[in-house]
């Protein structure tokens, strides 16, 4: 058995890492990339599905959305929202990475402030988005 050279550095840990937004941004790119895609893909096919199953299973699957007023009820709000905010993060956060591919932004104080701006960013315009949805412009 080898044994382990006196002089080797360890690896980092994350412990090792001080915790800040561009760390948060990076999960939360991956995380909203594959949470739209398996929610938005099991959606999808469901509303396909019960669309071609006919109109009692699709009139039950808008029930899982709606009220019986139309109106979104509690479940379709949240999913919704969810999914909005998930992807407003994700473009926001998208745009961000496009940036960094050009080279610009990888200054400590411009790579936080650009994280920081990407996590505004997706929740404001999900307000905005639900907020025009819900009165209608």
């Amino acid at each position: 058995m080898a044994s382990k050279p006196a002089n080797r550095p360890l690896s980092p840990h994350l412990g090792v890492y001080k915790w800040g937004p561009h760390m948060l941004v990076s999960i939360l790119h991956r995380a909203t990339g594959d949470g739209m895609a398996l929610v938005g893909t099991v959606l999808v096919v469901a509303w396909l599905a019960c669309a071609a199953a006919g109109p009692d299973a699709y009139a039950a699957f808008a029930g899982w959305f709606t009220t019986a007023s139309g109106s979104l009820n509690p479940l379709g709000y949240l999913l919704g929202i969810g999914l909005t905010l998930s992807l407003f993060q994700h473009m926001a956060s998208g745009v961000r990475h496009l940036f960094l591919d050009t080279g610009a932004g990888y200054e400590l104080r411009g790579n936080k402030r650009g994280a920081v701006a990407t996590m505004v960013f997706s929740v404001l315009a999900t307000i905005l988005f639900w907020t025009v949805l819900s009165v209608g412009a």
